[in-house]
Formats: C-alpha cells, sequence, structure tokens
C-alpha cells in the first residue's frame, strides 16, 4: 500500500535521526535551513532558572525548538507573530551587531504552539500574548549569524503581499544553495566520476526538502541543505528499474525513481528549479537504463491486462504511474474507483451487478436527482463552465481515508487541527451515502482499499480524533455488515475489484479517469467537467505576472486536486474474461472478437499442448533443409496428415515436397508469372494458388491437372484465404474481393461456380489479408503501412489504422480474435485491439518482419536477414534470435498442435522444424 510504504521509510529515516521532530511540523511551502544544540532557558534570571536541553531549528517560516526529554512539548514560533529577534539583554535595533559576548537569543513574540508533547501526536495547543523565550547556543560564536538570519527572516514573513513573501524567501533559499555544494566525500568509491550536479528539492508527501543533486556513472545522490533526515540519499543506478518525469505544481519540473517493477512507491521524488536539470538528469539515467532495463508504456501494461497477465488492481497501479500520480504528491495521489454499491446486506452477492456501482459514470453522476441539479446550474453558468465545484482527489480526500495512520500530515494540512468529528471518515456506508447524495462530495478512493494493510481503517494509535454528536468517541471505521473484520472488509473489496463485473466494465471508468472522456465534448456527454484548473494545461503559471495572483493560484490548485494525465485519447478495450471467451462461434461482430477457435471436445487437451509448445518456442531446432525452387519462395500449405508439403514461389511454380520420402514428386507451372501464395481446400484434394498474373488457380491433387482459373483481379494477386466454400483474393488493384465457391461434386470432372459477394474497396494496392477463427472479420495491410479490419457479415469496414512507415508485410488475429497483429518493412511489430481500432503496442526490430505465427502473447517472426526472433509481446522484448535461412524469411507455416513449423525464403530453400522439450 502506497501512503503505508512512504511513511514507514519516513519512519526509517526518522530513526536514523533519532529526533521527534519532522518536516511535518513546518507550514506548506515552507524550508527547514539549519539547527544549532541549544538550550531553552525558563524563569531568566529568577531563582527558579533552569534549562532545557535541546535543537534549536531554523526554517524559512518559524522558530522549532525540540527539547531532548520527549516529556517535554516541542516548541514552534511563526516568525510572522515575532514582535523582537535580537541577543538576550541588547536594546536598540542595531543589537545584534553589538560586541557582547551573549550566546544568547531572545526571542519576543505573541503566539507560539505547543507539540507532541510525551511524544504523543495531538492537536498543537496554542498560547498567545506576548512573552519572551531565551534560547542559549553551544557555539556562541554563531548567535550573529544566526540572529541575522531570523531578522531576515522575519522581514520576509512580515511582507504584506504573499507573493513577496515567497519571492524573498526563495531569494534567501537560493543564496544559501549558490554559497554551498555537494560534498564529494560523500561518494562511495574514490574511482567514481562526476557527471552532472545541480540543485534540487526531494519532494515528499506535504513537504519538500532543498539540496544538491549529484550524479555520477554508478550513483545518483541528493544531499539536503539541512542534512535532515540524513547527510545524504544514495540510489545506486544499476538499482534503478524505472523514472518517471513529473508535473509538479503544474510545471515540468520532478523526477520519480524507482528501484521495483511494480510498487506504486518511489525511491526518491525530485523537484528541480529548472526544466533543463530535469531533462538532462532524465536523460542520463534513461540512457544508462536502455541497456539494462526494457521501458513499459500504457499500451504495453494494456496488453498485459487485456490477456489476464495484470490484475485490475496492479493495471490500475501502473496507469496512476504513467499519469503522475505520485504517493509523494498528495494533491495527485493515486485514484481508484468505488466498486461496491452495496454496504448493508448481510452478505456481499459478487453474482449479482446490483451489487456493483456504475463503471461509466463519474460519482458525481451516480444520483440522478443530484446530476439533475448539477447540470441545471452548469447550463446558467457562464464560460468557463464546470459540473463539479470538487474534484474526486486532492489532499484533503487522500487524508480523509489515512487520519487515522498519518495523523501528523493531517496536522499539517490542517495548521494543527484535526477536522470535526463528525466530518471525519467514521464509517464506509456513510461515505459512500455522501458521496452519492451530498452537494459537495465527489470523491473516488485510494489504493489502500484494495491493499493487504488494515492500519489506515483501525485506531491503532490510540488517537483522539474527537467526540462525535452522539456522544461516541471516533475510533475505528465502521465496516459493513457483511465484513467481519478489517481483514475481511478489505479481502472482500479485492475480490470485487478483480471480479468478472469489474472486468467486464473498468475500461468504463478508465474512459472517465485516464481516457477519452476526461476532456472535450466526450467529458461533457459523460456528465465528467471539473474545474478548468484541475486540467493538465488548465492555466499557464509562467504567464500569470502578478506574483501574489500566481502563489495563490497554485495554491488553489494544490489544494483542490488534479486531474490525471491524459492517456488514452479513442475508446479502452475491454478486458478479455472466462465470460466473453465463451460466446457461440455463430456470433456477428460484436461477440466475433471474443470467439474462440477449434472443437470444444477435445479444446482442453489441444489448449495445453498448444500452450506447452509457444512457452518453449525458443527452443525451436532445424530439423532438415530442401532447396526445391528457383525463386523465392513465397507461400506454404500442408496436407492435413502432414506428409505432403506444397509450395509457391516466384519461379512461378507450385511444388509438391514428399515429407516421407523427402523428394519432390511434382513441380506446376500455371504461367510464366511469379506465385504469391497457396492454401489446400478441406479434403486436400485441390491446392490454390494465386498469381501476380491476375489470376487464381485450381490445381487438382488427384488428377494432377489444372481444375480452374479464377480471373478475379486487374493486378497481381496477393494473397488468398479460404473458409466455408468462400474464397478471400487480395490484390494490387486496391481491393479485396469475397467469393462463393462451389466445389466440383467430381474433382477434375466439373468447373467451380464463383460469384462475387463483396469488394472491399482500399486506397493503395492490398499486399496481405487473414481471417479471425470464425471468418466473421477480416484484416487487410496495404504497401503504404495502413491496416483494415473489416466485420465480413456485412462488408463494412470497422476500423483503419495508419501502422506502419511502408508496406505491411503481414497481419494476422490472435486466436481469440480480440487483437490483431501487424508486421512492417519498418521493422515495426504493432498489436490493434479489435474492438476499439486502437494501437495498444509497438515493438521495434533493427530490420523488417516479412512474416509471422503468433499466439496472443508470444511471436514467431521471419526478419530480412533470416533469422527467426522470438518476441515476449508483454514483456516488450525480443528473447530469441534463431539462426535459418541465408536470405530474408518470406514465408511461415505451424500444424495445429503448435510442434512443427516449415519457413520459405529468399534463399530458395523451404526449412523444417522441431520443438525440442
Amino acid at each position: 500500500m502506497a501512503f503505508i510504504r512512504k511513511k514507514q521509510q519516513e519512519q526509517q529515516l526518522q530513526l536514523y535521526s533519532k529526533e521527534r521532530f519532522s518536516l511535518l511540523l513546518l507550514n506548506l511551502e515552507e524550508y527547514y535551513f539549519e539547527q544549532h544544540t541549544a538550550n531553552h532557558i525558563l524563569h531568566k534570571g529568577c531563582h527558579n532558572e533552569r534549562k532545557v536541553r535541546g535543537s534549536l531549528k531554523i526554517c524559512s517560516k518559524s522558530v522549532i525548538f525540540e527539547p531532548d526529554a520527549i516529556s517535554q512539548p516541542i516548541i514552534k514560533i511563526p516568525l510572522r507573530d515575532c514582535i523582537n529577534i535580537g541577543k538576550h539583554g541588547e536594546n536598540g535595533a542595531n543589537r545584534h551587531f553589538a560586541k557582547a559576548k551573549s550566546g544568547e537569543i531572545s526571542l519576543i513574540f505573541s503566539q507560539v504552539y505547543f507539540i507532541k508533547e510525551h511524544n504523543v501526536v495531538a492537536p498543537y495547543k496554542i498560547e498567545r500574548g506576548k512573552m519572551e523565550y531565551v534560547f542559549e547556543l553551544d557555539v556562541s560564536g554563531k548567535v550573529e549569524d544566526v540572529v541575522e538570519t531570523l531578522l531576515q527572516l522575519h522581514r520576509a514573513s512580515c511582507l504584506d503581499k504573499l507573493g513577496d513573501q515567497t519571492a524573498m524567501i526563495t531569494a534567501i533559499l537560493q543564496s544559501r544553495l549558490a554559497r554551498t555544494s555537494f560534498d564529494k566525500n560523500r561518494f562511495q568509491s574514490v574511482s567514481e566520476k562526476l557527471h552532472m550536479e545541480c540543485k534540487a528539492e526531494m519532494v515528499t508527501p506535504l513537504v519538500t526538502n532543498p539540496g544538491h543533486v549529484c550524479i555520477t556513472d554508478t550513483n545518483l545522490y541528493f544531499q539536503p541543505l539541512s542534512g535532515y533526515p540524513k547527510p545524504v540519499v544514495q540510489i545506486t543506478l544499476q538499482d534503478v528499474r524505472r523514472i518517471y518525469k513529473r508535473r509538479h505544481g503544474l510545471m515540468p519540473l520532478g523526477l520519480e525513481v524507482f528501484c521495483t517493477e511494480d510498487d506504486l512507491c518511489s525511491d526518491i521524488y525530485l523537484k528541480f528549479y529548472e526544466p533543463q536539470d530535469r531533462d538532462d538528469l532524465y536523460f542520463y539515467i534513461a540512457t544508462y537504463l536502455e541497456h539494462h532495463v526494457a521501458e513499459h508504456t500504457a499500451e504495453s501494461y494494456m496488453l498485459q491486462w487485456q490477456r489476464g497477465h495484470l490484475s485490475n488492481y496492479q493495471y490500475l497501479l501502473h496507469l496512476n504511474n504513467l499519469a503522475d500520480r505520485s504517493c509523494n504528491d498528495l494533491s495527485q495521489y493515486p485514484v481508484f474507483p468505488w466498486i461496491i454499491n452495496d454496504y448493508s446486506s448481510t452478505e456481499l452477492d459478487l453474482s449479482d451487478p446490483g451489487t456493483f456501482r456504475d463503471l461509466s459514470k463519474p460519482v458525481g453522476a451516480l444520483n440522478k436527482e443530484r446530476l439533475e441539479r448539477l447540470l441545471t446550474r452548469y447550463q446558467e453558468m457562464p464560460e468557463p463552465k464546470f459540473m463539479y465545484g470538487s474534484h474526486y482527489s486532492s489532499p484533503g480526500y487522500v487524508l480523509f481515508y489515512l487520519v487515522r495512520i498519518a495523523p501528523e500530515y493531517m496536522l499539517c494540512l490542517q495548521n494543527g487541527r484535526f477536522d470535526n468529528a463528525d466530518r471525519m471518515f467514521n464509517s464506509i456506508a456513510e461515505t459512500w451515502k455522501n458521496c452519492l447524495d451530498g452537494a459537495t462530495d465527489f470523491k473516488e478512493l485510494i489504493p489502500e482499499f484494495y491493499g493487504d494493510d488494515v492500519s489506515f481503517l483501525v485506531n491503532s494509535l490510540k488517537l483522539d480524533l474527537g467526540k462525535r454528536q452522539g456522544g461516541q468517541m471516533v475510533d475505528d471505521v465502521e465496516l459493513p455488515p457483511w465484513a467481519s473484520s478489517p481483514e475481511d472488509f478489505l479481502q472482500k473489496s479485492k475480490g470485487a475489484l478483480e471480479s468478472s463485473y469489474v472486468s467486464e466494465h473498468l475500461h468504463e471508468w478508465i474512459d472517465l479517469i485516464f481516457g477519452y472522456k476526461q476532456k472535450g465534448s466526450d467529458a461533457v456527454g459523460a456528465h465528467n467537467v471539473f474545474h478548468p484548473l484541475t486540467y493538465e494545461g488548465g492555466v499557464d503559471l509562467n504567464s500569470i505576472e502578478d506574483p501574489d495572483e500566481k502563489v495563490a493560484m497554485l495554491t488553489q490548485i494544490l489544494e483542490f486536486g488534479q486531474t490525471p494525465k491524459q492517456l488514452f485519447v479513442t475508446p479502452h478495450p475491454q478486458r478479455i474474461t472466462s465470460k466473453l471467451k465463451s460466446l457461440p462461434q455463430t456470433c456477428s461482430y460484436n461477440a466475433s472478437i471474443a470467439c474462440s477457435p477449434g472443437e470444444e471436445s477435445f479444446e482442453d487437451l489441444t489448449e495445453e499442448s498448444k500452450t506447452l509448445a509457444w512457452n518453449n518456442i525458443t527452443k525451436l531446432q532445424l530439423h532438415e533443409q530442401y532447396k526445391i525452387h528457383k525463386e523465392a519462395v513465397t507461400g506454404i500449405a500442408v496436407s492435413h496428415n502432414g506428409s505432403l508439403v506444397f509450395t509457391t514461389s516466384q519461379d512461378s511454380t507450385l511444388k509438391m515436397f514428399s515429407k516421407e520420402s523427402k523428394m519432390l514428386q511434382r513441380s506446376i507451372s500455371f504461367s510464366n508469372m511469379a506465385l504469391s501464395s497457396c492454401l489446400l481446400l478441406p479434403g486436400d484434394a485441390t491446392v490454390i494458388s494465386s498469381s501476380w498474373d491476375n489470376n487464381v488457380y485450381f490445381y487438382s491433387i488427384a488428377f494432377g491437372r489444372r481444375q480452374d482459373t479464377l480471373m478475379g483481379h486487374d493486378d497481381a494477386v496477393s494473397k488468398i484465404c479460404w473458409h466455408d466454400n468462400r474464397l478471400y483474393s487480395a490484390s494490387w488493384d486496391s481491393t479485396v474481393k469475397v467469393w462463393s465457391g462451389v466445389p466440383a461434386e467430381m474433382p477434375g470432372t466439373k468447373r467451380h461456380h464463383f460469384d462475387l459477394l463483396a469488394e472491399l474497396e482500399h486506397d493503395v494496392s492490398v499486399d496481405t489479408i487473414s481471417l479471425n477463427a470464425a471468418s466473421t472479420l477480416l484484416v487487410s495491410g496495404t504497401k503504404e503501412g495502413t491496416v483494415s479490419i473489416w466485420d465480413l457479415t456485412t462488408a463494412t469496414l470497422l476500423h483503419q489504422i495508419p501502422c506502419h512507415a511502408g508496406t505491411v508485410c503481414d497481419a494476422a488475429f490472435s486466436p481469440d480474435s480480440r487483437h490483431v497483429l501487424s508486421a512492417g518493412a519498418d521493422g515495426c511489430l504493432n498489436v490493434i485491439d479489435v474492438q476499439t481500432g486502437m494501437r495498444i503496442s509497438s515493438l521495434t526490430s533493427d530490420e523488417p518482419q516479412r512474416c509471422f505465427i503468433w499466439d496472443g502473447n508470444s511471436v514467431l517472426s521471419g526478419s530480412q536477414s533470416g533469422e527467426l526472433l522470438v518476441w515476449d509481446l508483454l514483456g516488450a522484448k525480443i528473447s530469441e534470435r534463431i539462426q535459418g535461412h541465408t536470405g530474408a524469411v518470406t514465408c511461415i507455416w505451424m500444424n495445429e498442435q503448435c510442434s512443427s513449423i516449415i519457413t520459405g525464403g529468399e534463399d530458395r530453400q523451404i526449412m523444417f522444424w522441431k520443438l525440442q522439450y
């Protein structure tokens, strides 16, 4: 769980420093500069004078004294409330320049805060009235410098305009950073080579810590200006797994570094003062990672999620990460959906759709009556219009849920106070009801609701969170009746998130939060419009010249919450679920995308053998090879029993090769033009070949002669497919034609009869086609790189996707018909979601991939150089290179059991491959 992990890391750093003090005691946007060992002198000059030992900390807006004895409270004096600052016992405006040897500093002020007395986290105690505190520094020689610093910061705090205050404090900070540099003695090794050094701030929830960033050839370092919470934070580059550029305060200044693959909690989050520094550091680390770690995109994660290799929880974590959501930034904390709608039943029925929230609507649109009121206001509102006056994710909402494990964060955010007891996170059911009915409450959930740690639901710290109107104390969160314990609640919540219903509908919520319904007219239609300031690009802070206005705008944005970075601009594909996979084969387009091929009776056995084969595809070994053509091989077809292999070639011949006798048995020529592909009709009696002479030829195996010729195109026929007495032919004449082929009653005695059923028109020549398993869909690829998906039941175009820079060499559906894979002359492999037409993954090689076979997860492709490449689509990498032909691999065939493979190449050879496992 993100926040809990982050808090544990900070506690470990806290143990390093052995302090009660933390940066959360500072105000928002305040900096910690330095600390001095000192005594707080109580009752100065009186008979009962005594000294309290501790540490005096100088911050940009306050002075904090932390006593060594935990029974004593931490003292915080806001500088804006100070009346006089100087050496104790000296008078006059220039008393801090006096020559007295006093090591004592006097602060006269009107307000003071007492914090963590007896180390108990509780609302701050405030004492008001004019008073004087005296602090004695151990090193008296530093008194003048400390007083000078305090006076300078006091002047900044007392400026009338907030923008002027911020500007002066920033100038003081930058001056301090300019006078210091990274301590090279902190390098792990004397042989390290410095690459770059710059100023930056380490970001943690609600606070930032200024200092120096340094990167060498082996390590990334951050040295805090104050030395808190430790002198140096060090990350070994070899441990880095992911890096992300971040928006921080709507500016492109953030960089987050992860040493884990899947955790949402990063190892360091840095905010730079200049975008160029951020970009330079990112480039250096990214260049280092190129040789070690595969980069993941939203599309690659989508493919893994669709195919069941990522859970719904994991996928949402990755999307949050890619959309700039970070557990270090509470204004951009990861957002998760409310899933369950039933918080009153004694049993949670995950088979009942009524149990679940409608994921196609934002929280604000779930209550029809409330939505109508909001829409009425929206219609009457001047531009810029918005439907919701509050956001679904903000620092206040995050800490509303997490106050029991992060009370100090809540106190920091709310100036030392907890919220009203009746407004606290008291009950799951109450919170959900308020989200449905409340006039301004539209909040979603956070990852912790679907994690393993129950501590945010339990008041294990025994915090005094107040008393409700009914008289009961705020304690543990009240759970719904169907949850027997906090552990049971989280377990059932996780079960709901991973349920079939949510898997089938989660893409609808993704469209709202990360996708195409986030902005524009689609957002209006989905009732998903928030305040313009919450959106990326909603305001240009650099264009605001008035410093007061800029600070106020930034504060409003950070406190209000921010909409995630938009990841998708087209509808998000649905997840493949077992329910969808089991639809009948006789479906039309809308269902055919989920059809699965093959006979159901032995499906389990066949699928098991296929899975075993593809899991061992990297162990492919060459068994035999034969040179039987004079030019490049263009097509391979194999008889049902595997004994006869038919091949076509650019040498214009169709060859029949006996696998048993290892002999060439027939060579047939229909014209002097190249043949482009071949296939066997069911029954193994007829071979069909397509030719560059615009014709399709039918050859009778039994009678050894040409049986028929289909003259159906005005240019070369590039590829043919056959299913259920229908012939599909692609041509350079820019068409794909669908023919009804009535087979001969007696092979060799009667001609086929063909009727043109449909003509699928393209803008340019078509180089490849393929059918899905149920033959309800067809994919085509053109010489200009366009992939088109057609609904054959209506002969209509569903999607046209510009995919490649150059010819589409091959394209094919996945076995479940959910995806299309295309290979191009540009060396790219692209995965397209059939339902939405979205290109969801793209992998690149350094040469064209001419042909391929795939199982939906892995690909075996034939390359221009003659190698066979094994691709792991889900891991976005090439997992094996297998030496094969001496020229380009031009065609590839695999048997139904996936155990035997034949390839053909420009080297005129056919190669027989076996899987060895």
